[in-house]
């Protein structure tokens, strides 16, 4: 049952870290940026928002977005960041479908516990590889921005894509700790019966032999 549970628990946060990186992905609100002086755009309040995808400003009366289609002219830090983010949000789909097909509960045609294993620690390193993708996305933008131009402060796209960075990080190690079967259900590779005749304990045939040995 502890097993079971840390494995759950540790799909639910990297689920919510996959929801949170494909939101930092698909919004444009990475950094807020300032054309002018910090005072200046204070006084204005008219400020930039800069996301992977487009470049807004935003003021009271005004919000107007300018989409970054010139792929061979923007900076190398923001196809970098793009090429990431678009890569760990794909790795999310079959960490997923590792992770699910390896619970517990869940049976496949001639599945056994090594099988699942070794899909759920596929499933937790490719959420690990999320989110070194989402932390470098997420750490070489800002940068990339603050060299270029004024940078003000962090937006929500920014937030949620460390969030989700960290839950993936969190939750594909969980699923690595989770190892071996559940101590209350017993693998059949590790049976065993006991001989009248010899008084050992004998391992136990496998299941297309097992009607002779329930003879002895």
């Amino acid at each position: 049952m502890a097993h079971m549970c840390r494995q759950i628990t540790g799909s639910a946060a990297s689920c919510a870290g996959w929801v949170g990186i494909i939101v930092a992905t698909a919004t444009n609100d990475w950094v807020r940026t300032c054309d002018y002086t910090v005072a200046t755009c204070v006084r204005m309040d008219e400020l930039g928002s800069r996301g992977l995808w487009a470049e807004c400003v935003i003021s009271p009366s005004l919000y107007h977005c300018v989409a970054l289609n010139q792929i061979l002219t923007l900076p190398a830090y923001v196809q970098t960041s793009r090429a990431l983010m678009i890569c760990a949000c794909l790795l999310g789909l079959p960490a997923m479908l590792l992770v699910l097909t390896s619970m517990p509960c869940v049976r496949l045609q001639n599945d056994t516990s090594a099988i699942k294993q070794i899909r759920a620690r596929v499933g937790g390193v490719l959420f690990i590889l999320m989110a070194v993708c989402g932390i470098i996305s997420t750490v070489w933008f800002p940068i990339g921005v603050h060299r270029e131009e004024g940078l003000m402060s962090f937006g929500f796209s920014l937030y949620a894509g460390w969030v989700g960075s960290a839950l993936c990080l969190l939750g594909g190690s969980v699923i690595l700790c989770c190892r071996g079967t559940d101590p209350g259900t017993p693998s059949r590779e590790n049976s065993f019966y006991y001989s009248r005749q010899g008084g050992t304990a004998m391992p136990l045939d496998p299941p297309a032999n097992h009607a002779k040995s329930a003879r002895v």
